[in-house]
């Protein structure tokens, strides 16, 4: 997440989302700048597919709504336009103004850490996630082990840290019911020894 689209070295919101219309590839908006999104390698679409899928098939009926990385995120208080791996919304959608492809009240956001993006989900990211009045739940999941990170925003509105790592662990959520083991959340992913 280094390399600059152009050289052009600040563009408004709306150059972004107009250059974002006609992009082959994703990128990120902070603050006038903008970066591309690295790709994804096999774990980490594994990884987010099995997390969405057993999210929506549980959310049956129910008011919450699963998506992945090609929904955009807005976050006002810092200008950032980003695409989280997962993200959980209690509908309604709250749409950014004037769009329709972008939201502003995701409930819970997953990432799949890389080598690339680790640093920066883990710090600035999750700092501005954090502004987001609806934000309440953040996975932290490694590609490399099975190991998960689970940040809930409690009553005092503090952030409270649960590890999960190995496959008998399941992952339990304050915010919606739902649980999913590491077992089933690393399916058919390859694991470095």
């Amino acid at each position: 997440m280094t390399m600059q689209v152009t050289t052009k070295t600040y563009y408004s919101p709306e150059e972004y989302l107009e250059l974002e219309t006609k992009a082959e590839y994703r990128s990120e908006y902070h603050d006038g700048q903008i970066t591309p999104m690295a790709g994804g390698k096999p774990n980490h679409n594994k990884i987010s597919l099995n997390l969405s899928s057993a999210l929506n098939f549980a959310f049956r009926g129910t008011s919450y709504d699963v998506f992945m990385s090609d929904l955009r995120l807005w976050i006002p208080n810092c200008r950032l336009y980003t695409y989280p791996d997962v993200m959980v919304v209690d509908t309604p959608l709250v749409f950014a103004e004037n769009r329709q492809d972008t939201i502003v009240n995701p409930l819970m956001i997953a990432e799949i850490l890389s080598d690339s993006t680790e640093k920066y989900d883990r710090g600035d990211k999750f700092r501005m996630y954090r502004t987001i009045p609806s934000f309440k739940e953040y996975l932290l999941i490694s590609q490399k082990a099975m190991q998960v990170e689970k940040f809930s925003k409690n009553d005092s509105n503090q952030w409270v840290l649960s590890e999960y790592a190995g496959k008998s662990a399941t992952i339990t959520f304050d915010s919606f019911e739902f649980e999913i083991s590491l077992d089933d959340l690393y399916e058919r992913v390859e694991l470095s020894s």
